[in-house]
């Protein structure tokens, strides 16, 4: 699967045909039918897989009790150290994902929004608890989510931040921007 994904990400999902996989993995392109049923199977396994990882992230975050600003490090690390394990899956995940067929991208949807919503609610608590500035906990949800998923774009295994050190300072830029002075 990891040789689908790097195509998929390098050619995109719709210009990578089940042949050009097929190809990819020395194999005839019917004999690829014997493992897959299509290429969406490689996509809905990728953005589903990796929705559910996000979600037992956020929601171990939210299960225990912190102050939202240890909330959000948390979620923050746990976003990273998911979308930094497998480059090729992450730009599925963020980029094809609206390729899906209507009805898995409606799930998609539906699940994205929960997600959302788990981090809109670190947002809010920590308006509540006097320590976040009075700020769009939509807007300011939205803007946390595309700077962390905006990592899978530039973020190398090779390069000189690991995923530990990459949440790190994505937290502290982030929480200068919430919290009060």
């Amino acid at each position: 699967m990891g040789t689908a994904l790097g195509l998929m990400r390098k050619k995109g999902y719709l210009n990578t045909s089940m042949r050009d996989i097929a190809s990819s993995v020395n194999m005839e392109a019917a004999s690829l039918y014997n493992h897959i049923k299509g290429k969406e199977e490689i996509l809905i396994d990728t953005c589903f897989g990796l929705a559910e990882t996000l979600e037992m992230g956020i929601k171990e975050v939210n299960d225990i009790y912190f102050n939202a600003a240890e909330k959000l490090a948390m979620a923050i690390h746990n976003h990273i150290q998911a979308l930094t394990q497998d480059l090729n899956a992450s730009h599925l995940f963020v980029h094809e994902w609206r390729h899906l067929s209507d009805d898995k991208r409606a799930q998609f949807i539906q699940r994205r929004d929960l997600y959302e919503k788990e981090f809109r609610d670190i947002v809010i608590l920590g308006f509540e608890e006097g320590e976040f500035k009075n700020v769009d906990p939509k807007f300011a949800t939205l803007t946390i989510l595309a700077s962390l998923n905006w990592v899978g774009e530039w973020y190398r295994p090779q390069g000189d931040m690991e995923p530990k050190e990459i949440a790190q300072k994505l937290t502290q830029f982030i929480l200068s921007g919430l919290q009060k002075n």
